[in-house]
């Protein structure tokens, strides 16, 4: 399933729905229209577990084409958030995880050029999180290098507290999209979180496709452009960390919960990398996009 947030009305609540060809179908009222009791938002069915999965797939096959009255809206007609608006903890991000990346960031950001022993985790606020076509804020008093860093984003399902690598793939519920903004030029003594963390810095989106959809994670096309010109192209198979990896050394000191994220890493051609180094400006559309779940488009937007 893709599983998004949306709302019809500005003033809306976001409710839980699943695109279905040109339409997102209402979670919540179509279990009400057939007697299966299903929650309406993101958080909560991530909460329910393997069987809320098995259910909602089972009814969007059944009803298809044959739609309970007041379950399907066209896709146009609503406007989609980050599948989860508000997550309840910190995104969880990973430096460093592609090796031509690793390469490029060590000739334009002064990182370690070897290969990391560890990963690398910073984190991102909630109050980061946008959602598809939301603004990107260029405050010009704060950074003058904005950079771009497309990446594969992994939404934990179920509770992991010290998992083995074997099984970490069990606790995952699915997959997103996500642009890890970062301005470069507020990096602090080592620290991230404000390069990495301030509001409108974690564009999420557009859906949440369900693990169960996702035959490898690890061969994904993944690009970005900015104005229609292509600055990243790569498969997430050249992750140095994989994806077991990475919930193991998370998991071994901080539990993961259902709905957490992590936003895997970039690969090579962010804009610290270029020669000349080249940055995100007010006015410059971003578009990016992960094979099998969706691209993403937001604007920088001056603010300050």
């Amino acid at each position: 399933m893709k599983l998004v947030t949306y709302r019809r009305h500005p003033a809306d609540a976001g409710r839980l729905g699943a695109l279905v060809d040109d339409t997102v179908v209402d979670i919540a009222r179509l279990g009400e229209a057939t007697g299966e009791p299903l929650p309406g938002t993101m958080l909560d069915f991530i909460d329910l577990g393997p069987d809320a999965v098995r259910v909602a797939s089972d009814l969007l096959d059944e009803m298809r084409g044959d739609w309970p009255l007041g379950v399907r809206l066209p896709r146009a007609s609503v406007t989609l958030l980050a599948p989860i608006p508000r997550p309840r903890k910190n995104v969880f991000g990973i430096g460093l995880n592609y090796l031509e990346h690793i390469a490029e960031a060590a000739r334009g950001l002064d990182t370690p050029a070897g290969m990391p022993e560890a990963p690398v985790v910073f984190s991102k606020p909630p109050t980061a999180v946008i959602g598809p076509d939301a603004p990107i804020l260029h405050n010009a008093a704060m950074t003058q290098q904005l950079d771009w860093e497309v990446e594969l984003a992994v939404v934990m399902g179920t509770t992991a507290t010290r998992i083995d690598e074997a099984a970490a793939m069990d606790h995952v519920f699915g997959y997103s999209v996500m642009l890890d903004v970062s301005a470069r030029d507020n990096r602090r003594a080592g620290q991230w979180i404000f390069s990495k963390g301030q509001d409108s810095y974690a564009p999420f989106g557009p859906c949440i496709v369900t693990a169960d959809e996702i035959d490898d994670p690890h061969d994904l096309a993944l690009w970005l452009t900015k104005n229609g010109e292509e600055k990243q192209r790569s498969n997430t198979g050249f992750m140095y960390f994989k994806i077991p990896q990475l919930i193991a050394d998370i998991s071994s000191g901080i539990t993961l919960e259902p709905g957490d994220v992590i936003a895997t890493g970039t690969p090579e051609g962010v804009g610290a990398g270029r020669e000349p180094q080249e940055w995100m400006w007010p006015g410059d559309v971003i578009e990016y996009g992960v094979e099998g779940i969706g691209t993403m488009r937001n604007p920088v937007v001056k603010i300050g």
